[in-house]
């Protein structure tokens, strides 16, 4: 059994924080920098690689974060997670997303139900419906195939999946697996929903409804929306509606839709894109043997995770980094920057991955904890936020960390050549000069134009964005914010941060206010 101790009991962060800094801005210049380039990168899967060369570390600080990821039993508690103990303390349950793509361990059995052979079982069904659908076995009530699919869901039913499928789009354009366009709908604004079904053939669409419990408001809200939608269009609604829910929800045998396909408790939203939750969108857009190979990128960076050497475990060292910047360094935030215009979605899955795993004050005991936990994490592909807010992450007076995300190849390969360089050379080209800038800045008498360098960042660099390198992708966040949660000793698992504003909510609605509640309620015309 491991051993669960906060951070600020444990002897090697006492010896981390005495570890002398280092001096970016020297390390990163001239040849020693280009050592470092050399000398500090991991491989992932996938063909990726993990560079962390502009980062404040250098061998001693390595070896000080070795030591924190041995006493704090990392390893162990990651083989613990995926070997079915309960690890989500909040709500008793266990973390089983990483069974979704792979068994690393034993097997885990819970409800009198192999999971992972649930979990494959539910995939089967995913990959022979999308096969029906696209073969137009399944069609619409004239026997035409249905062309587009959209996801009603909010939160991690929306984000993850919505992510992944523009991350792929392009390259299933180019590769001949798109099968069909998807669409999201998931803010309860009407705005969203109207814009959606505007765009959209309704006659010619299937839709999914995604709620574990059956009963998200938002979900219901918008699927009434389309619902009607349908009616009105003469159409009969449960003939071009699914939903993936848990088979204890009120929608797992209900007649108004063509299939119900299932996942369970042990499975976070914000955790569910290697789900059915991403497995439906997924296959039905691009095939069921793309949404595999997105399922084998991220099993290969899974296993990557148990590696108990620090130096050979991407997502562990990435993790540790990022709590040796914000508990010793003092740092805030992340900024995750993506040089691909198919991730542009990405960084705000990590915001919901990261904020809302390790946005906590209490540790897994729900006891109060004397440190900083989860840093703010926003971004914005580039060079688009090179003319955006890249200005406060160069001069302002905050020191803000950034993890850069650049790949070799362009997704559609259709480039041209101007100025001596194509348009890829271009983007990878500024992603390069961005990190040495921040690193190492640029001394002027005109402190307006003086770059004091020293911002730390990293980059992830792949060959292609492409449905493996993307699994990899996702699985090295999830698996890095499940290492810092760890490390900080808080359940990354539970959410109890979103519930009081639903429950707030709910009192609006039904005019049962009082105070501030009632005169918010009042000016907004509830």
């Amino acid at each position: 059994m491991a051993n669960w101790n906060n951070l600020d009991t444990l002897k090697s962060y006492d010896a981390l924080k005495k570890v002398a800094k280092v001096d970016l801005v020297s390390a990163m210049t001239g040849a020693a920098g280009a050592e470092r380039v050399k000398k500090y990168s991991v491989g992932m899967a996938a063909g990726m690689s993990f560079n962390y060369a502009a980062k404040e570390v250098d061998d001693n600080v390595l070896a000080a974060l070795e030591e924190l990821a041995k006493e704090a039993e990392l390893t162990d508690k990651y083989a613990a997670l995926y070997n079915g103990e309960v690890i989500n303390t909040g709500e008793k349950r266990m973390v089983l997303h990483q069974l979704t793509r792979g068994q690393l361990g034993e097997d885990v059995v819970a409800d009198g139900v192999n999971k992972r052979e649930f979990y494959v079982k539910e995939q089967k069904r995913i990959a022979d419906f999308a096969n029906k659908v696209h073969s137009g076995e399944i069609a619409n009530a004239k026997g035409e195939k249905f062309t587009t699919v959209v996801q009603i869901g909010i939160g991690g039913s929306d984000l993850g999946p919505r992510a992944m499928y523009l991350a792929l789009e392009n390259w299933a354009k180019r590769t001949g697996n798109f099968k069909m366009e998807a669409k999201f709908i998931s803010n309860v604004d009407p705005d969203d929903a109207s814009a959606v079904l505007a765009s959209i053939d309704v006659a010619h669409s299937i839709f999914i409804l995604v709620s574990k419990s059956g009963t998200t408001l938002e979900t219901l809200t918008n699927e009434s929306f389309v619902i009607d939608a349908l009616k009105k269009a003469g159409l009969d609604s449960s003939k071009h509606m699914i939903a993936v829910t848990s088979e204890t929800s009120p929608l797992a045998k209900s007649d108004n839709y063509l299939e119900a396909f299932f996942m369970d408790d042990y499975i976070g939203g914000r955790y569910s894109s290697t789900s059915g939750v991403g497995g439906a969108v997924l296959s039905l857009a691009f095939g069921p043997d793309v949404f595999a190979q997105f399922l084998e990128g991220a099993a290969e960076e899974d296993k990557l995770a148990t590696n108990k050497n620090l130096l050979e475990n991407p997502a562990m060292l990435d993790a540790l980094i990022g709590v040796y910047e914000r508990n010793v360094l003092g740092y805030g935030s992340t900024a995750v920057l993506p040089y691909s215009q198919g991730l542009s979605r990405f960084p705000a899955h990590l915001q919901q991955l990261d904020m809302e795993s390790n946005g906590k004050s209490v540790n897994r005991f729900g006891e109060p904890i004397d440190y900083v936990t989860g840093p703010v994490i926003f971004g914005e592909p580039g060079t688009n936020g090179q003319h955006s807010f890249y200005q406060l992450l160069h001069q302002g007076t905050d020191i803000i960390p950034l993890q850069f995300i650049g790949f070799k190849n362009s997704q559609l390969q259709n480039d041209v050549n101007i100025q001596d360089s194509t348009s890829q050379q271009k983007l990878c080209a500024n992603v390069a000069a961005q990190i040495v800038a921040f690193a190492c800045g640029k001394k002027d008498e005109n402190l307006n134009k003086n770059f004091k360098g020293g911002r730390p960042s990293s980059i992830i660099i792949g060959d292609e964005l492409n449905p493996k390198s993307l699994g990899a992708l996702l699985a090295h966040f999830e698996n890095k914010v499940m290492f810092q949660g760890f490390v900080w000793n808080i359940n990354s698992f539970d959410q109890e941060g979103v519930q009081l504003g639903k429950v707030l909510a709910k009192k609006v609605l039904a005019h049962e206010t009082d105070g501030a509640l009632a005169e918010y309620s009042k000016l907004l015309n509830i």
